[in-house]
C-alpha cells in the first residue's frame, strides 16, 4: 500500500517531533503493509516550511530508515492549503507535488467546502497540475456529495483520512459515499508517532470491504497511488 498524505519530516510543521519519531512512524507503516509514505508537511502561511529544503530533508529521513532496515522508501511532497496555491511558482508547484510527479494534495480552506476550491482546481490544471482534495470530512455540509461530485467533474480525485474510515458506523455518510464511488484513496494523514492519527491504512481498507468490491480495494490503496507517483492519469474506473 502506499500512503499519499503524511507529516512524517521531523521538526518541521506540527508533524514527527524529531528523526526518531520519523523512525517510529515508518515502522508502523511497515508493520501495516505500507511501502510507500509521502512526506506531504502543510505548505500555508502558520508553518515556516521552505520548499527548497524538502529535498534534503526527505533523503535524511531516507538515509536513516535505510541504515535501520526500514523497508518504507519516503517521496516527497506538501499539503498545499488553498489559499496558498495561486502564489507558488510553477517550480515550487512541481516540487511540492507527490514524488514531484504533478499531483498537488490540496487542503480545502476551513469551513465548508465553496465555489472558491472549484475555481481554484481549474487554474491548477492550466498549470498541469492533477488535484487531489484532501479530508473532506473536515469541510462537510449539507451538499457534500454534490460539491465532490463537481469537483471529480473537474478531474479531482477524493482522499479520506483512513481513522475516518475505520471508526464509520454502518450508516455513515462516507460508507454511503464510498458505494456511490466518490472514495478514491485513503491516507493516514498521520503527524507522530506519540499520538493522534496511526500510520496505518488496512483498518480503513478493510471497513470498506462491505461496500466496495475486492478490485475496487486494490485500486484505492494501491493502483491508484502508484500511477499518481508516476506522474500518471488518473481516474477512478467505476
Amino acid at each position: 500500500m502506499i500512503d499519499l498524505h503524511c507529516h512524517i519530516l521531523p521538526a518541521l510543521d506540527d508533524g514527527a517531533f524529531d528523526l526518531a519519531d520519523s523512525v517510529a512512524m515508518a515502522r508502523e507503516a511497515e508493520r501495516d503493509g505500507i511501502t510507500v509514505v509521502c512526506a506531504t508537511p502543510h505548505i500555508r502561511d502558520d508553518h515556516d516550511v521552505r520548499i527548497e529544503e524538502l529535498a534534503s530533508r526527505v533523503s535524511a529521513v531516507q538515509d536513516e530508515l535505510d541504515g535501520r532496515g526500514v523497508a518504507v522508501r519516503i517521496a516527497g511532497g506538501g499539503e498545499v492549503a488553498q489559499p496558498a496555491a495561486d502564489g507558488l511558482s510553477d517550480a515550487h508547484l512541481r516540487d511540492v507535488s507527490l514524488d514531484g510527479c504533478g499531483w498537488i494534495l490540496l487542503e480545502p480552506a476551513p469551513g465548508l467546502i465553496g465555489d472558491e476550491l472549484a475555481s481554484l482546481v481549474e487554474r491548477l490544471r492550466q498549470r498541469a497540475a492533477g488535484v487531489i482534495v484532501a479530508h473532506p470530512e473536515r469541510h462537510a455540509g449539507a451538499d457534500l456529495e454534490a460539491r465532490l461530485r463537481a469537483l471529480v467533474q473537474r478531474g479531482c480525485l477524493i482522499q479520506w483520512t483512513a481513522e475516518f474510515v475505520e471508526h464509520a458506523d454502518d450508516d455513515a455518510l462516507v460508507l454511503r459515499l464510498a458505494r456511490a464511488g466518490l472514495v478514491h484513496l485513503l491516507a493516514s494523514d498521520a503527524h507522530s508517532s506519540h499520538g493522534g492519527r496511526s500510520l496505518r491504512l488496512s483498518p480503513a481498507r478493510e471497513r470498506l470491504r462491505d461496500v466496495c468490491s475486492a478490485a475496487q480495494l486494490e485500486w484505492i490503496t494501491e493502483r491508484a497511488p502508484a500511477a499518481i507517483l508516476r506522474g500518471e492519469p488518473v481516474s477512478a474506473p467505476w
